[in-house]
């Protein structure tokens, strides 16, 4: 249970996180923010980090072997990049009209499957 729910957890702070840091690109689009400059945006996007944080922290407490948890500290990074990934490509394919997941990025996530696969192979 432990597990399902870091990894729950994890999700959700990459979610903010991706919001956070590529969410801004599209405020051009949104008429409030279209005027806004630099600092604006930056303290959007802290304040949007935030909320990351208070995802991210509690899942890697909650996960950690040295806190009880099921996944050691390399196999929460691993599990961590994976989502990261994964929750970026559904941001960019569906907020980004632009960007397409083409063949190589599935290779590429592959790749990445495989590396989880070898980083909890005992």
């Amino acid at each position: 249970m432990k597990a399902v729910f870091t990894i729950l957890l994890l999700i959700l702070s990459n979610a903010f996180m991706t919001f956070a840091w590529y969410g801004h690109l599209k405020f051009k689009d949104m008429r409030w923010f279209e005027n806004l400059g630099l600092f604006s945006i930056i303290f959007i996007s802290w304040g949007i980090a935030l909320f990351e944080y208070c995802f991210q922290v509690p899942a890697n407490r909650l996960g950690y072997q040295g806190n009880g948890g099921p996944f050691s500290l390399v196999e929460l990074k691993v599990i961590q990049e994976v989502i990261t990934l994964v929750v970026f490509t559904v941001f960019s394919v569906l907020l980004f009209k632009t960007e397409a997941f083409r063949l190589n990025h599935f290779i590429g996530f592959v790749f990445l499957v495989l590396a989880v696969f070898f980083i909890f192979k005992k």
